[in-house]
């Protein structure tokens, strides 16, 4: 009986060390608690709709994590045994069972110790990592995201992509912040991020809007249960000489729950029950869909300083046009200022102030207001809203968008546009 329990005691250690792969004592010593707690959290921070139907898969990897880390195998087992049978095209999961059914009779010495093709287990293994990855460094929810900056009253909902640890994350706008809602595994290109031109297979960084649904029925396979294109290449990435198009956010093929994370030619991919989520609470033209590199999770009180930051910088703007102090307002550009085709600063100032210079009278107001840091930029916020400029009895409405950078120590506008 104790060669028995010793046996099964070392197959036990062994898998442990195959689950955490490449991430060290995750789930030994000390990230033992950890993982139980991430574990847990992971219940409580998933969608309603993600218990509704089906039990979440991502829930029930870290229940077989949490199970081994106890000694416990039959319940590990059990937990992969219900995985498999909700979601049978989870390929990570199958390799993961497969592990635990092995296990039961031998020890197992490397995470997907089966005969298969080796890119494709180290595709599964580089899935796990990148999944435990997810579960240990999860944000905290109180935190807020420093790119979402600042929302319209009438967009719902923004997604901010986190290519570094293949997540999206879903807000709400909640009284002008936003609140954490959901957050998905996601595959991104496979060259990475950073698009600089049509079939470099990489993911554009950048901040982008939702501009169609299309339903599966109408698509390749390969595009799974239907795509959100979204507008690249954006104004920004035209100005610096990037091309490309259909950047997607997209489901996966029948044949498969999940892809690598880094497996697309440069669309961000999602399952299919995950994108059915998402698509439910993305509107065309309004939701923003943010990619960044390495997503920053800050406290209130720095993500309010930065919202105040880029409300102050439109107000002096705003202040300076309506008081119509042409020297001060040119202290607002930046030398290297780009404007739309190739107007000189002077010239597009000249334009946008030919309208109010007969008038006595002028009043410029800004409304429909969003901010957001521009991910792959160090220190740049864009930002976009509807000026209203009364002269006299005239009137004009313009929806603008301004790119301001650091100079310095001070914020200085690059490119402006109007849209």
């Amino acid at each position: 009986m104790s060669r028995f329990r010793s046996d099964r005691r070392d197959r036990t250690v062994a898998v442990k060390r195959v689950l955490s792969f490449g991430m060290g004592c995750l789930l030994a010593c000390g990230g033992l608690a950890a993982t139980r707690e991430a574990a847990a959290s992971a219940h409580v921070n998933r969608p309603a709709a993600a218990t509704a139907a089906a039990p979440d898969p991502e829930a029930l990897l870290f229940d077989i994590y949490r199970e081994l880390s106890a000694d416990n195998l039959h319940k590990a087992l059990a937990s992969a045994d219900r995985l498999v049978a909700a979601y049978p095209t989870f390929h990570l999961g199958q390799l993961i069972r497969g592990d635990l059914l092995m296990m039961q009779t031998h020890p197992v010495t490397t995470f997907g110790d089966v005969n298969g093709p080796k890119d494709r287990l180290n595709d599964l293994r580089e899935e796990a990592m990148v999944r435990l990855h997810s579960l240990q460094h999860r944000p905290d929810p109180r935190l807020l995201p420093r790119a979402i900056l600042r929302l319209r009253d009438d967009q719902k909902h923004a997604l901010l992509v986190d290519a570094r640890h293949s997540r999206l994350y879903l807000y709400e706008n909640h009284d002008g912040q936003p609140k954490y809602v959901a957050d998905y595994y996601i595959s991104q290109g496979k060259l990475g991020v950073n698009k600089l031109k049509a079939g470099d297979q990489k993911t554009p960084l950048g901040v982008y809007y939702i501009t169609a649904h299309l339903p599966g029925a109408r698509l390749p396979d390969i595009y799974g249960s239907g795509a959100l294109p979204i507008n690249y290449p954006n104004e920004w990435d035209r100005l610096n000489g990037r091309s490309g198009y259909g950047i997607w956010l997209h489901g996966t093929p029948a044949s498969s729950y999940s892809r690598p994370p880094l497996s697309s030619d440069g669309c961000v991919v999602l399952t299919n029950p995950d994108l059915y989520r998402i698509t439910n609470s993305v509107e065309i033209g309004k939701t923003p869909v943010v990619i960044s590199d390495d997503a920053q999770f800050v406290s209130k009180a720095r993500w309010t300083r930065d919202r105040d930051l880029a409300a102050r910088l439109l107000e002096n703007w705003r202040r300076d046009v309506e008081n119509r102090d042409q020297l001060r307002l040119m202290g607002e550009y930046s030398p290297h200022f780009r404007a739309q085709g190739s107007e000189s600063l002077s010239a597009w100032l000249t334009a946008h102030d030919q309208f109010m210079r007969n008038s006595r009278k002028l009043s410029v107001k800004l409304h429909d207001v969003t901010s957001f840091f521009y991910p792959g930029a160090t220190d740049m916020i864009v930002s976009t809203f509807t000026e209203d400029v009364t002269a006299g009895r005239s009137r004009s409405t313009l929806r603008k968008r301004q790119y301001w950078v650091k100079d310095g120590s001070q914020w200085k506008i690059l490119y402006e546009l109007n849209l």
